[in-house]
């Protein structure tokens, strides 16, 4: 090769060989690893609860809790269960004297709202003992093998301070059940749980509690004796438990003269803790809007018909005629809820527009029902069909509504649950056949339960009609006055169908199009529950008018 010039220069080329190229890219590549494991090590640690961080592996008890258990009202079981668990850490040698052991667990469960972390931080303020906290989401971050790490930290910290409390709030996020499909890393958590509150080496002087709404899915391995050794039920409050909540969340709230605070608790079956927080918040929120000084009954009357039926609606445009059927709708089934022995006592009956409803009429129980007679059941489907009837009784069998269906529904759903599951029905006796088992029995035995429910269902008919026929003036006198007031409290009702004047003015509506009104009962929610499983359940608060929309969701 000759030598090259500068008119002529030499062109070289470099050729690596494969090795070295696969060394270079290895060297990235570890690089590359390094790197993203240390920021996803950053990342997990930052998101740590306080004391889990970087290079400690202890965990700090939170600050002391303002909470008492004067402040934990409605759930006086439950309080007193926890009690007990105070006085066994502030004095456990008044238990022990006789051989006893100091509790390892405590579930709390009940549905939301009902107050279990409130009892939880109750617990924290009168133990006087370190007090630890954790989310069950809390402990499963990025990397596998991390919840178990801060199940062992958290209880390696509690023993230092023992006697101590440990309280896992949503406990269901990493006790949930076994099984060999889930995640490795979801089952080494629980594992080491299970360990730290009963495994080879004990655990003395930790208390551990926990809540859940599910407790169904918990592991068994998680709920046996020695673990969680008391379950606590934190239910929904009883008429009582409603009016010492209200009681307590009414002490910052100025309330007016008119107020009575038992009657809201009566008119307010199902409602949680939470639900009644809210109740007097949205009131006092209506109160300060009307530049009212205290809160009235009205406010709370709004506040109770806006959490369970929704926001008024004082710009729907209604026509006369839909209006008008409102009122004989909602009028019916006030009339023969006040002529049917075993019916519930009205509370009110209004046309107002609210959410979905373009009225409603609901009832004030005297007192919670765990169980149902047959009067009364036979007494909620006379109701039922009562709204139906007065429209054939006034507009003509051609002219009752599509939403008539959902009284038929109710109804129906009432009558079949009597038959199938009470044991009421004439014919088949006391028997009780469950929805999965109707398609194992006979032509013979289902043509008799639906001849059994056609029954009932016609008899409650022609009960409604001749209720309704009978005081077919007073139908007229209601329906009016409810045209004329939109909303009728028990008191008013009974001195409009008495002929009486009112002393407040008439409303004047806005009349204009519309879509016909339908009548329907308000869908059973939480706090609107028929015939719950067992004998056990209650009637529900209202029968409510809707407006049919569509085709489809009026025959729904």
């Amino acid at each position: 090769m000759g030598r090259g010039t500068i008119e002529q220069p030499l062109h070289v080329q470099y050729h690596e060989s494969a090795r070295s190229q696969l060394l270079r890219l290895l060297q990235r590549v570890v690089l590359f690893g390094i790197a993203a494991g240390g920021l996803m090590m950053l990342v997990d640690e930052k998101s740590l609860p306080k004391g889990l961080g970087l290079g400690s592996t202890d965990v700090q008890p939170v600050q002391g809790s303002p909470k008492r258990f004067s402040d934990v009202v409605g759930v006086d079981e439950a309080k007193e269960d926890l009690q007990d668990i105070v006085k066994y850490l502030r004095q456990p040698k008044t238990f022990t004297r006789l051989g006893g052991k100091l509790p390892k667990g405590c579930l709390l469960t009940g549905p939301p709202g009902t107050g279990k972390t409130l009892l939880a931080r109750a617990v924290a303020g009168e133990a006087g003992v370190p007090f630890f906290y954790m989310s069950g989401s809390e402990f499963e971050e990025v990397f596998v093998g991390v919840g178990a790490k801060r199940v062992r930290e958290l209880f390696g910290a509690a023993k230092k301070r023992a006697p101590c409390i440990i309280f896992i709030d949503e406990i269901d996020a990493i006790g949930s059940h076994r099984n060999p499909k889930e995640q490795q890393a979801m089952k080494m958590t629980l594992n080491q749980l299970l360990v730290e509150m009963d495994g080879f080496q004990q655990n003395a002087g930790v208390i551990v509690l926990a809540a859940t709404n599910f407790p169904e899915v918990l592991d068994r391995a998680l709920v046996r004796p020695g673990r969680f050794d008391t379950r606590v039920t934190v239910p929904l409050p009883d008429v009582a438990g409603r009016k010492q909540i209200l009681d307590l969340y009414a002490k910052p709230v100025p309330l007016a003269d008119d107020v009575d605070l038992e009657t809201i608790a009566r008119a307010t079956p199902g409602f949680s803790g939470a639900d009644l927080s809210n109740l007097m918040n949205v009131a006092a929120l209506r109160a300060s809007h009307d530049d009212k000084k205290k809160v009235g009954m009205s406010d709370l009357e709004y506040a109770c018909d806006k959490i369970r039926m929704g926001a008024e609606r004082r710009s729907a445009v209604i026509s006369p005629e839909n209006l008008k059927l409102t009122a004989y709708h909602e009028g019916g089934h006030a009339i023969v809820a006040l002529k049917t022995p075993g019916a519930m006592p009205i509370h009110k009956a209004t046309i107002m527009p609210r959410g979905d409803a373009l009225g409603m009429v609901s009832y004030l129980p005297e007192k919670d029902q765990m169980n149902l007679s047959k009067q009364q059941m036979l007494a909620h489907i006379d109701v039922c069909m009562g709204g139906r009837v007065a429209e054939e009784l006034i507009y003509g069998a051609d002219h009752v509504t599509t939403g008539a269906s959902s009284d038929l529904q109710q109804a129906t759903n009432m009558a079949r649950n009597m038959v199938t599951k009470y044991g009421m029905g004439e014919t088949l006796g006391p028997l009780y056949h469950d929805r999965s088992e109707m398609e194992m029995l006979s032509p013979a035995s289902r043509e008799a339960i639906e001849a059994e429910i056609k029954a009932f269902v016609t008899r409650a008919e022609r009960n409604a009609r001749k209720i309704l026929t009978e005081n077919k003036e007073q139908l007229h006198r209601l329906a009016q006055g409810l045209i004329a007031h939109e909303t009728l409290n028990s008191d008013e009702i009974k001195q409009v169908l008495e002929g009486k004047p009112l002393e407040r003015a008439a409303k004047v509506k806005a009349a204009g199009g519309g879509s016909t009104g339908s009548a329907e009962e308000a869908p059973i929610g939480p706090k609107e529950k028929v015939a719950s499983k067992g004998s056990r359940g209650v009637l529900p608060a209202t029968h409510a008018t809707r407006g049919a929309a569509s085709e489809d969701e009026s025959r729904h």
